[in-house]
């Protein structure tokens, strides 16, 4: 079994567990093209399963990021990706992940961006 998404003018419209044969069956059918996505897949790199260590075997890391209802997809680069989350972010094309003008804070705080300072806004409780 392998994970698939439905993919229609670059947008994911739903994520499937399905064999090969089936997806070879239904896509003359379906309105749009199948995808498959890696589950444990992000930021190009494949992790073992249900955690952050990356797996030993990079061929299972497809298309940069796994796939979800919403996402983009673009052919040429052949990544899924989410969509803009603020209009300065820019997308990381070696990651395909959104990235803020400013790093994000590395003090173990949690932070919020606000898009009108362009900053990191600490959380307080």
């Amino acid at each position: 079994m392998a994970h698939f998404a439905r993919v229609k003018n670059g947008w994911v419209h739903e994520v499937i567990v399905a064999e090969q044969d089936y997806i070879d069956s239904v896509s003359h059918s379906t309105d749009g093209n199948w995808v498959q996505t890696s589950y444990n897949t992000r930021g190009g790199v494949h992790y073992t399963p249900d955690s952050n260590t990356q797996s030993t075997d990079q061929s299972k890391a497809l298309r940069y990021n796994y796939a979800s209802k919403g996402m983009r997809y673009d052919r040429d680069g052949d990544a899924f990706y989410d969509q803009q989350p603020y209009s300065s972010w820019t997308l990381n094309k070696e990651t395909y992940i959104w990235e803020a003008p400013v790093a994000y804070p590395s003090d173990g705080e949690l932070y919020d961006w606000n898009e009108d300072n362009q900053a990191w806004d600490a959380l307080t409780e």
